[in-house]
């Protein structure tokens, strides 16, 4: 499947749109669907300008406003939500798992997978509830937050990553109900293994990959886009009435017996 969104039928025409984590991967796949819907969309990236990235990556990303954020830095969390002067969207898509290659049963660095992955995401989440409850956007402002997998079953490699995007559940949940109040839904993806920057060292293993495969009915890894596409739904007025909801896109992965 291509990373298109021609098929995408979403009008997104003058809302406003932060995908943090957007200059690749899944990110990249949902800004750039955003973007094709119309939205006027700000991304966020670890470097310090978009040109940082290298000529072709800055010209592709100079489609977006971007502001630079690492999800363990709280003032530069602040910082993102103070730049931002009106809302009607949040993607949480920044994370990562075993951060800087390192090994999550270490206590430091198993807080901070949690940091990169749980709180970071509450605190831009909170920084931004004014601006959000203030959008006329029908059916009210979105926040999405990037499950996993992980979400689901225990997988034992990464233990502070899979806390973390298990607890990404349960502030769904919880934001969900706090937040409707404010007409803020809160919903969650949990992402089936999906091409990107964070898996790509898997892609060329496979033993890693086939049992992966195996085990899914679509019998195929998925695409930024596969994400892209149920993220404009479930911020869009036709999922109005749907909120602190986590809905499975894994290509059957997680139903197979």
């Amino acid at each position: 499947m291509s990373n298109t969104f021609e098929n995408l039928a979403f009008d997104y025409s003058g809302y406003k749109v932060l995908v943090t984590g957007g200059s690749n991967g899944i990110g990249a796949g949902i800004a750039a669907a955003y973007k094709a819907a119309g939205a006027d969309v700000t991304i966020t990236g670890t470097r310090p300008s978009a040109a940082d990235y290298g000529a072709d990556k800055a010209d592709e990303l100079s489609e977006y406003t971007y502001l630079a954020m690492i999800a363990t830095d709280k003032a530069g969390i602040q910082a993102v939500a103070d730049a931002i002067p009106a809302l009607d969207i949040l993607i949480n898509n920044a994370g990562a798992s075993l951060p800087g290659g390192k090994d999550e049963y270490d206590p430091d660095v198993f807080e901070e997978a949690l940091a990169i992955n749980l709180s970071s995401n509450y605190r831009l989440a909170a920084a931004l509830q004014d601006k959000l409850s203030a959008s006329t956007a029908p059916g009210g402002a979105s926040i999405i937050g990037m499950a996993s997998m992980s979400s689901l079953f225990g997988i034992e490699i990464v233990p502070g990553y899979g806390s973390a995007k298990t607890g990404l559940v349960g502030l769904t949940r919880v934001l969900g109900v706090r937040y409707a109040r404010d007409n803020i839904r809160v919903n969650a993806i949990a992402c089936g293994l999906i091409k990107s920057n964070m898996t790509a060292v898997m892609l060329d293993i496979p033993e890693m990959i086939q049992p992966h495969l195996d085990r899914t009915p679509m019998n195929r890894l998925g695409e930024p886009a596969d994400i892209a596409g149920p993220t404009l739904f479930l911020t869009s007025p036709g999922a109005a009435y749907i909120t602190g909801q986590t809905l499975t896109v894994d290509g059957g992965f997680s139903v197979q017996g």
